[in-house]
């Protein structure tokens, strides 16, 4: 699977076009070899024939970071833009994107070499990328987390959830927080209520009693011995409590909207893809 998705590449590449003029994607273009693939017209028409060659055939190109697969050139490009030169959806969507992706912008500030009037070394502030998570750590991919999940909805047929899914990953490449976490939420208790249904649950009782369900089930679905649901609801329950969890009474301080969305995001497809798994084993 490529290192970064379509809507991260096309991101970059149209931040890249705001960038650039004519002159500046050339100089670009010919330091990274590629001018042969860029083809002539506008820096537009440029920039999406880059985008197009990135994702087909993601070349090594040079850059000051050495030698490095063209999509991530691009990116690193994308991000160094200044704020006059930035449209606000295009960098919403290659930070979405890049969530996707496992990675996040950061910001680093980085000593000139040169003085202040003060003697002091001059500090300017660069965006970098930052990985969200270990490298090697299986099964933290989201966007295969988020592939599996939409084959395993389709094969079982499990549309309402898989609806919820779409809206859910959409909002959220568009930066609409608040939509995404109500799609992300509808989306778990959905698919727990679909698949108590399909082991025989009554379709017309609470989802609360759908997950007793699931949990009282013989053999059980959701498993005492891992805190994913207990009888007593006193006790840890991680079901309940990420339930809990995704049902917060508005934002909270020291957390923003986006990084709580990407949280939700993360932990949700996660989540789907273990109860998931286990069902189609159960149903195989």
């Amino acid at each position: 699977m490529p290192e970064f998705n379509n809507m991260t590449v096309v991101a970059a590449a149209k931040i890249i076009e705001t960038m650039s003029t004519q002159a500046q994607f050339g100089t670009l273009a010919l330091q990274w070899g590629v001018e042969d693939y860029c083809g002539s017209g506008s820096v537009a028409t440029k920039a999406n024939n880059l985008a197009k060659w990135a994702l087909s055939t993601n070349p090594q190109v040079h850059t000051p970071n050495g030698m490095q697969n063209l999509g991530r050139a691009m990116i690193e490009q994308a991000i160094s833009a200044t704020e006059q030169q930035l449209v606000e959806d295009l960098w919403l969507k290659l930070v979405a994107g890049l969530r996707m992706d496992g990675f996040e912008i950061c910001e680093e500030i980085v000593q000139s070499g040169t003085n202040t009037l003060f003697g002091h070394p001059k500090e300017t502030i660069r965006h970098v990328l930052r990985r969200m998570l270990p490298e090697d750590v299986p099964g933290l991919d989201f966007r295969e987390a988020e592939s599996e999940v939409v084959a395993l909805l389709r094969k079982h047929q499990f549309t309402t959830s898989q609806g919820h899914l779409e809206q859910a990953i959409m909002s959220f490449s568009q930066g609409s927080w608040a939509a995404a976490n109500a799609q992300f939420r509808t989306f778990y208790e959905g698919y727990l209520d679909e698949i108590a249904q399909k082991l025989g649950c009554n379709a017309n009782v609470g989802s609360k009693q759908k997950r007793r369900f699931l949990g009282e089930l013989s053999p059980p679905f959701l498993l005492s011995d891992y805190n994913e649901w207990d009888a007593n609801d006193n006790k840890p329950q991680f079901v309940q409590g990420l339930m809990s969890r995704m049902h917060p009474h508005g934002s909270h301080r020291g957390l923003s909207e986006e990084e709580d969305c990407t949280f939700r995001m993360q932990i949700t497809l996660i989540t789907a893809r273990l109860f998931l798994r286990r069902f189609d084993q159960r149903m195989s």
